[in-house]
């Protein structure tokens, strides 16, 4: 194994007089800072620009927990509830060490804004347990799932709130969740969540919805750009479940994927790979390294000089420390908020294109709603109806960003939201204002 030199690009940090820290805005900061830049290309309402800074609700619970060696620990859980003037709320659940309340507001504003840019009719939630999973054994995390459930069980329901899986969730959770409201309720209810496994009501493709609608954008602006699949490069930094999917369907329809990476650090070939062979982290955790015959970092592959750059692990990873350093033409957003503010402004100064999360990695939540509308008529799709329903709705999301990107003097992450805040301004005006 041998490891990639250095890159010799410029990583020198940008000057900015306005930028008082480095360190990268919350993802509360981020969706207002994004709502109001969005208004400012819109004749609407600002009473309801106003109304949408704030969540409806904000639910904090305690979640007592028995572990397994007898004692009992406390933990804190949130469920917020952005917007639901289009209807239900519709969000994940996620446990992890740094959830808050804040960060729940703030993801549960950009849920609002990808159900409306996807044209879903579902608002905006976010909610999840401030715990570390991996710190928890299975029954445990089970327990934990019942007890949660119990304490929002008043506050979800399948035309209330919708939940679904996210960090430190999956469709085990899921099927934990949507047992324990059905015992609750007295009936079951498959349509309170969405990501469950197919045996209780789950949709087929749900699990790879997301790298799926991120291949499909990819292609969608490598044709915009006048680029064939087949002579474009691209780099993906993350290889679960949005990562791998996206890289092997690109990889499948003739896109070359050179770089791919996990939390140890990424795998390079400028000749291609062969993205079959690699475990994703669902199937094999952490191994990209293990099958690599070059290793670069994490850091390193962000700056590689492809035309598609995939950021699909975490969030603000692009940053002004290294967006000048970003070779990449093209940036397609797998992970949820992977760009700062002044990343994003930078990559603008210098026509790199991005394309937002709230378009390019909605088909998670796009094939909920298919799941949703499988539980409530009690009807199951094909794997081939899901697929064939989830492209036709991307294409139509691309088709009205593309249309706002072409007539307005905008960046594709204000088209998207352009399109996502005039449908809900034009909801919330039709619906009017309880006196």
């Amino acid at each position: 194994m041998t490891m990639a030199p250095n890159s010799d690009k410029d990583r020198d940090k940008t000057e900015d007089s306005t930028v008082q820290s480095t360190k990268p805005k919350s993802a509360l900061e981020t969706a207002r800072r994004q709502l109001h830049h969005a208004a400012d290309h819109l004749s609407i309402d600002q009473h309801v620009v106003e109304r949408l800074k704030h969540p409806k609700k904000v639910h904090e619970v305690t979640v007592p927990v028995e572990r397994d060696d007898g004692t009992v620990e406390v933990f804190t859980g949130y469920r917020a509830q952005h917007d639901s003037v289009r209807g239900p709320y519709k969000g994940g659940l996620r446990y992890h060490p740094e959830v808050t309340r804040d960060e729940c507001v703030g993801l549960g504003m950009w849920m609002t804004w990808k159900c409306a840019v996807m044209d879903l009719p579902f608002g905006g939630a976010k909610g999840g347990v401030a715990v570390n999973p991996k710190e928890l054994s299975s029954a445990e995390k089970e327990r934990l799932t019942r007890r949660f459930a119990q304490e929002i069980r008043n506050v979800i329901g399948p035309n209330k709130d919708i939940p679904a899986p996210d960090m430190g969730t999956d469709p085990q959770t899921m099927a934990w969740l949507m047992d324990a409201y059905s015992m609750q309720e007295g009936e079951t209810t498959p349509g309170v969540v969405t990501g469950k496994p197919p045996v209780v009501g789950g949709s087929k493709g749900r699990e790879e919805a997301p790298g799926r609608s991120v291949a499909i954008i990819t292609q969608l602006v490598c044709e915009y750009y006048d680029r064939q699949l087949e002579e474009t490069t691209v780099a993906v930094q993350g290889y679960g479940s949005v990562g791998a999917n996206a890289a092997r369907l690109l990889d499948d329809w003739g896109a070359t994927v050179v770089g791919i990476s996990d939390v140890n650090g990424a795998m390079y070939d400028p000749e291609g790979i062969d993205t079959a062979s690699v475990p994703s982290h669902d199937e094999e955790p952490e191994a990209v390294t293990d099958y690599a015959d070059t290793l670069i970092s994490n850091e390193e592959l962000l700056t590689l000089d492809v035309d598609v750059l995939i950021p699909a692990a975490l969030g603000n990873v692009i940053t002004e420390e290294n967006a000048e350093a970003i070779a990449a033409d093209l940036v397609v957003e797998g992970a949820n908020g992977p760009t700062t503010s002044t990343a994003d402004s930078m990559l603008a100064d210098r026509d790199v294109a991005v394309i937002p999360d709230i378009l390019a990695n909605a088909g998670g939540v796009t094939v909920s709603y298919f799941e949703w509308l499988q539980d409530i008529n009690r009807r199951a799709w094909s794997l081939e109806r899901v697929n064939d329903e989830l492209e036709t709705e991307m294409q139509a999301a691309w088709r009205d960003v593309q249309a706002e990107f072409e007539s307005r003097d905008v960046t594709w992450r204000d088209a998207a939201y352009i399109v996502a805040l005039s449908r809900i301004a034009e909801a919330h005006e039709a619906r009017g204002l309880w006196p």
